[in-house]
């Protein structure tokens, strides 16, 4: 398989946290954001919207994380990232679409360089509201948690959920944002961060981070 990718990508760091709780290899092909390699016009050619991860899978390729970390769950299904009830499955992708939907994309680079280059907006202002998003969706994800009362965001078992809430936080994190009251995340996150599945999908272990 091939990942087209950026090392501080959520979106591409939840596929990448997804084959490799799947053992699969794959081949990583970074994608610079910030260079805008994402709109020259042989990526765009692969993806039409321009955005990363796209997966490339023998003669198929698929973009939009979820869509790939689900194909990946359908023709990989040990170990599973969906629990087999359908009313869990329902409630794992409720929790994972809090991220993807809700969180995620009022804080997308897109919308972000939107607001400083063509709002104006101060960097400072920026950076306060992508912490009132993040907080806002911790917060619910937190009580889900707590009512759950499990090691993971839905339960006992890692699912397609916590692939996108460690990324979530690994940017709370980078853009100080005050984590303390979202101890069971925080908890998760630790969790999974020891496991020996979670170091090969991590930024910084990627080809194509930014060196200091």
């Amino acid at each position: 398989m091939i990942l087209y990718d950026y090392w501080r990508s959520s979106a591409a760091y939840r596929v990448r946290l997804g084959l490799a709780w799947k053992g699969l290899a794959w081949d990583s092909v970074p994608v610079d954001l910030l260079q805008g390699d994402q709109t020259a016009a042989d990526y765009v050619a692969r993806n039409p919207q321009g955005l990363v991860p796209l997966l490339v899978d023998g003669p198929a390729a698929i973009s939009q994380s979820l869509a790939i970390l689900e194909y990946l769950d359908e023709t990989h299904p040990e170990p599973p990232l969906l629990p087999a009830d359908p009313l869990a499955r329902a409630r794992v992708r409720s929790l994972a679409l809090t991220i993807v939907a809700d969180i995620h994309p009022v804080n997308n680079l897109r919308v972000l360089r939107y607001l400083k280059n063509e709002l104006a907006v101060a960097q400072p202002v920026i950076d306060s509201w992508m912490r009132h998003w993040i907080a806002a969706g911790f917060a619910a994800l937190e009580a889900r948690a707590a009512a759950t009362g499990g090691a993971f965001l839905a339960g006992d078992q890692l699912s397609l959920a916590d692939l996108c809430l460690v990324p979530q936080l690994y940017n709370a994190r980078r853009i100080d944002t005050d984590l303390g009251d979202f101890p069971l995340l925080a908890a998760i996150d630790r969790r999974i961060s020891g496991m020996a599945f979670a170091g090969a999908a991590h930024p910084d272990a990627q080809p194509g981070r930014a060196q200091p």
